[in-house]
This record gives C-alpha cells, sequence and structure tokens, in this order.
C-alpha cells in the first residue's frame, strides 16, 4: 500500500524540479538590490556636484534606477522564491554605504566610485545573466535585462564627460577590493577575501550632509524672491500685478523654475536617511526628483534663449542651507505640504498671463510643472505619515505640519539670509534687467 511522502522529501524534491527557476529567481533578487540601493545612495551626488547638466543628469538616471528595481521586482514576484520583503542584504547595502564617502572629499571622486566601479560591476551583472539564462523560457527577464543593459551603457556615455577630472584611482581601488570579495554582484567571479588591513570607511567616519549644496561656477545668494526691481529678479508684486507686462512675467517664471534647482540639492538627502523604507516610497521619491530635475532644466535652456546670460542669474542657496538642519520627515513635509501645495496660486496667475503670448513651449512647460508639483503634493499625502513613522513622530499629520513650518522659520532666522551676493548689483540679473530684456 503506498505512503505519502514527507514534507522533507517532497519539499526537496520541489526545490529540485524548479532549481532553474530558482537559480534565476535568486539573481534577479540580488539585481533588485542593487539597483534599489543605487536609488538610494546615489542622490547623495546630487548636492556636491556642481554643475547643473551633471546634477540633471544624475536626477535621470536615479530615476530610471527605481524604474529597473521595480520592473525587477515585478517579474521576481511571478517566479517562485523571490520573497515578499524589500530588504537589501547587508554586504550589498554596506558596499553602497561605502561609496557615499564622506562630504569632504571630491565629489567627482565620489562619481567615479558609482560610475566607474559600481555601475560597470551592474551592466556586468545584467551580461551575466543573460548569458545563463533561456532564451525563451524566460523571455520577460530577458527582454527586460537587454533594456537595462542598454540604458548602463548610456549611462555610462552620458556621465562619461564629466569623469577623470580628479585622481580616483586609489579610491576605486578600494571599493574594486570590497566587491571582489563578494565575488560581483551576483557571485559569479572568482572571489578575493579582503585583506585584514581592509577600513571601512563609513563606519569609522559616518557620512553627513554637507552644510551647503554645490553650485560649482554660478554664482550664488541667498534668495531670488524679493520686492526691490533693483535687487532681486523675482519681484513678488509683480508676478501677481495685472498691469505687469507678460513677457516680465515669462521672464520671472524662468528664473524661478530655474531655482527648483534647490528642490532637487534638498530632496536628495532624503533618500540615504531612510534606508528602512518601503521601496515605493523611494520609488516616487525618485520620479518626484527627475520632475524637479526637468522643472530646472525648463528655466535653464529658455533663458539663454531670451537673452539671460546665465553666469549673471544667481543660484539662491537658502532652502538647503535651512532645511539640512532639519531631520528628513521634516524637510520632506516642508516641501509637499508648504512649499509646493501653496505655490498653486501663484502659479495658475502666472500661467494666464503667460498664455497672452502665445508662446506655445512656455505654456506646454507650465502646463506640466504644474501637473507634476500636484502629483507631487498627492505623494506628500500618500508618504509623509509613513516617513513620520520611520522617525517615531506620533503627532497627527496637520498638527505635525504646523510645528514644522514653525520650527522652519525660528530655523530660517539662524541659517537663511547668510549667503552674499556673489556678483554686484550691476552685474547680476535683476528685475530691471529683466525689465530691459523683456522690451518694456
Amino acid at each position: 500500500m503506498p505512503t505519502a511522502a514527507s514534507p522533507a522529501r517532497t519539499a526537496s524534491a520541489l526545490a529540485g524540479r524548479m532549481s532553474a527557476v530558482n537559480e534565476m529567481t535568486r539573481l534577479l533578487r540580488l539585481l533588485f538590490e542593487v539597483e534599489r540601493e543605487f536609488v538610494r545612495t546615489a542622490p547623495t551626488l546630487v548636492y556636491r556636484v556642481g554643475e547643473p547638466e551633471l546634477k540633471y543628469l544624475v536626477c535621470q538616471h536615479v530615476w530610471e534606477s527605481a524604474g529597473h528595481a521595480r520592473f525587477l521586482r515585478e517579474r521576481g514576484r511571478e517566479l517562485t522564491t523571490f520573497g515578499s520583503n524589500e530588504t537589501v542584504r547587508d554586504p550589498i547595502r554596506r558596499i553602497f554605504s561605502e561609496t557615499v564617502g564622506r562630504n569632504d572629499e571630491d565629489p567627482l571622486m565620489i562619481l567615479a566610485g558609482f560610475y566607474e566601479v559600481l555601475k560597470p560591476a551592474l551592466l556586468a551583472a545584467y551580461r551575466h545573466y543573460l548569458k545563463v539564462t533561456d532564451p525563451l523560457a524566460d523571455w520577460p527577464s530577458k527582454k527586460l535585462v537587454e533594456e537595462f543593459i542598454a540604458d548602463e551603457e548610456r549611462h555610462q556615455r552620458e556621465v562619461a564627460p564629466y569623469l577623470g577630472g580628479g585622481d580616483a584611482r586609489e579610491w576605486k581601488l578600494h571599493l574594486t577590493q570590497a566587491l571582489d570579495d563578494m565575488g560581483g554582484w551576483l557571485g559569479h567571479e572568482t572571489r578575493l577575501p579582503l585583506a585584514a588591513t581592509y577600513v571601512w570607511q563609513h563606519e569609522a567616519t559616518p557620512y553627513t550632509h554637507p552644510a551647503t549644496c554645490n553650485r560649482g561656477k554660478y554664482p550664488v545668494c541667498s534668495g531670488v524672491f524679493g520686492l526691490d526691481p533693483a535687487e532681486d529678479p523675482i519681484v513678488r508684486p509683480w508676478l501677481t500685478d495685472p498691469k505687469t507686462d507678460a513677457r516680465v512675467i515669462r521672464l520671472m517664471v524662468y528664473v524661478w523654475l530655474m531655482m527648483e534647482m534647490d528642490a532637487i540639492d534638498y530632496l536628495s538627502t532624503v533618500f540615504l536617511e531612510t534606508p528602512a523604507a518601503p521601496f515605493d516610497l523611494h520609488y516616487d521619491l525618485a520620479r518626484h526628483l527627475w520632475d524637479e530635475s526637468r522643472h530646472s532644466q525648463f528655466g535653464f535652456r529658455q533663458l539663454p534663449k531670451l537673452g539671460v546670460d546665465l553666469m549673471t542669474v544667481e543660484h539662491s542657496l537658502d532652502l538647503y542651507n535651512i532645511l539640512v538642519h532639519l531631520p528628513p520627515h521634516e524637510r520632506y513635509a516642508m516641501m509637499t505640504m508648504e512649499f509646493e501645495a501653496n505655490s498653486f496660486p501663484t502659479k495658475a496667475t502666472v500661467m494666464d498671463r503667460v498664455r497672452e503670448l502665445n508662446d506655445f513651449e512656455a505654456d506646454t512647460l507650465l502646463a506640466f510643472d504644474r501637473n507634476d508639483e500636484q502629483n507631487h503634493v498627492r505623494y506628500g499625502h500618500r508618504w509623509l505619515p509613513e516617513i513620520m513613522a520611520l522617525f517615531d513622530e506620533k503627532r497627527p499629520p496637520e498638527e505635525f505640519v504646523k510645528a514644522t513650518k514653525e520650527k522652519f522659520y525660528r530655523y530660517a532666522e539662524i541659517y537663511g539670509g547668510k549667503v552674499p551676493h556673489s556678483l554686484p548689483r550691476e552685474r547680476r540679473l535683476t528685475g530691471e534687467k529683466i525689465l530691459k530684456l523683456a522690451g518694456v
């Protein structure tokens, strides 16, 4: 008479039958964790590098990597043994935490660590996956990985012009040794154990955000909004005054949009400090970051077309300089529930005025800016309670936001208004100069 197989024998038999799927799932899981950690740590580059075009690229790559991670997770969950949690194993997290470096180090050296060590290793891992999987049986994964390989190759090409500016040889060797200890991201290469003398820098000196952000060669100041046309490029009353010429408003709003660079700088600080956040939170943060980057590019690219020399436009640093002193959940609350949520009335007036110019490009850029900002406020309502919970904040969100706003203005008295004008009034863009540029 037949007898039932033991549970242990049944599980062993099932694992054997599914071994081909299980191995590919293991690799997909590792790739997901690597992409996720890039999303968590690479934003630390944004406020440390000075070139706006490089900031924009990093924001774009973080967003694309978030997309890679999301698709890997979705594909992995179609297969057995991927797991329902989203945690990252310690050896992977340790290498990315090491790559962040210290805030006093050359940002281009840190960039080289990400783009000349970690990203090439990820590209090699994707290529290995294609080599070892069955192109028909695992067709859905194969097509995803082929697209991700193309992205990774493009990322290398896009960042290449910014690399090689400093001596990063020792730093790259340091990170390569850490990767070699794992045998590459997938463990498929010969493992070279670390020397006993190897020191993990991030454990010896924990990373802290710099007190101010880097704007490279561009002039800086505390803020660009004000009341004096002889001093400030964005004259607040002019934005909503019906007597202001629409051409003036268009120029001022492009300055406003370009200054959303401060948003990408301070939003970038939130990722690293929320390692326990659900992946979907970081995914939406990455989208938020890329949106703000595009908005800044609207101004960065349009102002020269209207006759503005970008080297006369001072970059405002106050928001970063103040917010970096607040914990991450308070930074996020101010961004979504205060700055963005309260910008709609003024921007609506601006949009209506700019439409008088029959400038289709300007209308399009402002419409997409508004649409994105509406989504960002939705993100705030969705994720603020969860970020608050990560920091054991138990007050109702409304009460928390109100208290955070009051704290922000107290901190503004301490840390705001400390950046002097880089340019004299005669050289920097002001409201009076905008009048002339607009032909008013």
